[in-house]
């Protein structure tokens, strides 16, 4: 018997698996454990159900085209090839497809990419814009062909005439139409701002409208600086452009209405309006005129004698309560008057002089003391009838 060694033998079991034909090409259903992303992009992942377990591995050049980011405890189906590992000695699935059971690729990865963004805030209303009531220009972001583009034209022409339209032709379907929608946005923002974007294309299958949910062209949306209007596919059809844009309107044509407005519809409400206004100014007018007939039918207009005579009777009262007062006033200042005249005339020098009394003057003034007062010195008397010279002895 031979003696192999570890890795002739590993060798060889390698070979066995290579030249086995069902192994190079299955299918294998199983639940996701393990799951690592490396930053090389390589991927690896246990497949496993109640019985056994499976180890897999998917390189970057197949990884970058999932669809969705497998997750631990998704049931999947894996297409690839068995083969062996040597370094460990283990067979292990070489993943070249990864597709969810249940829920559709697509359909897994719309709802991680929704609730990512969300939670950044991308769809949040705080960040909706208002639209231009009167806008002068509309960018376009959508293809050349088909009829979106006519639909939005004809209707936005159809409501505001003078509106201007610019289109930025983009591919709205495949692997390039995500960036070129993106850069459309972009273009109208950095380089040619018009009032309002709309950016959209017709209905299609959640494949055909996929480049609306690539994060290039949300993220391009929402840091729009001018106000979007997402318009993708038909009413049933949401996209993560419309959660993110600042209107999402159903249909393209629906989207030209919200962009401008009708001026059949504003015609009828200026018109409404003015009617209106004449309404109002002919009620003014009335109410006035009754007033003035109101007015000319007063008293004071009618008969302003009789407003004349009720005023002279105040003004007669009013005279006589003012005399009245003034006549009090003029008593009681009167009776203060005497009362201050008697007590001046009790302490008047010239009541004193009646009882006997005299005042005596030197040279013009008072004698008050005999020591002021000399032999010889001349001296005035002064009596209650008059006055008389001395000579002092």
């Amino acid at each position: 018997m031979n003696v192999h060694s570890v890795s002739s033998l590993t060798a060889y079991i390698k070979g066995l698996f290579a030249r086995e034909t069902v192994l190079q090409h299955l299918l294998v259903r199983g639940e996701v454990s393990n799951f690592k992303r490396y930053p090389s992009g390589h991927c690896y992942f246990t497949l496993k159900d109640a019985k056994s377990a499976l180890k897999c591995v998917m390189f970057r050049s197949y990884a970058s085209r999932l669809r969705f980011l497998p997750e631990n405890g998704m049931q999947v189906v894996a297409e690839g090839r068995i083969a062996v590992y040597e370094r460990d000695g283990v067979y292990q699935l070489y993943a070249e497809n990864l597709q969810p059971e249940g829920a559709g690729s697509l359909a897994i990865a719309f709802e991680q990419l929704k609730q990512k963004l969300a939670a950044e805030g991308l769809f949040d209303a705080a960040h909706k814009k208002p639209l231009p009531k009167f806008p002068k220009k509309i960018g376009v972001v959508t293809s050349l062909a088909g009829a979106v583009l006519r639909d939005i034209y004809h209707v936005s022409k159809r409501r505001w005439p003078s509106v201007e339209l610019v289109l930025y032709p983009v591919k709205v379907q495949g692997e390039e139409s995500a960036a070129e929608v993106a850069e459309g946005i972009r273009f109208f923002n950095e380089k040619y701002p018009v009032d309002v974007l709309i950016v959209g294309r017709g209905g299609g299958s959640m494949e055909d409208l996929w480049s609306f949910n690539e994060e290039v062209v949300v993220r391009a949306i929402y840091d729009s600086a001018l106000p979007v209007i997402s318009a993708v596919g038909h009413e049933t059809d949401f996209t993560l452009a419309d959660f993110a844009a600042d209107v999402r309107a159903a249909t393209p044509s629906q989207a030209a209405e919200f962009a401008v407005p009708d001026r059949q519809e504003l015609l009828r409400y200026v018109m409404s309006l003015r009617a209106r206004l004449g309404t109002l100014a002919r009620r003014e007018v009335e109410t006035r005129r009754l007033r003035v007939e109101g007015l000319l039918q007063s008293t004071a207009l009618s008969r302003p004698q009789l407003l004349l005579a009720d005023r002279k009777q105040r003004l007669d009262r009013a005279q006589a309560r003012l005399l009245e007062l003034c006549q009090k006033s003029l008593d009681k200042k009167r009776q203060a008057l005497d009362t201050a005249m008697g007590k001046l005339e009790i302490l008047s020098p010239v009541h004193v002089l009646r009882r006997g009394y005299s005042i005596v003057e030197k040279q013009g003034e008072p004698v008050t003391s005999v020591r002021q007062v000399q032999p010889g010195d001349e001296l005035t008397l002064t009596l209650k009838d008059g006055r008389v010279s001395a000579v002092a002895r």
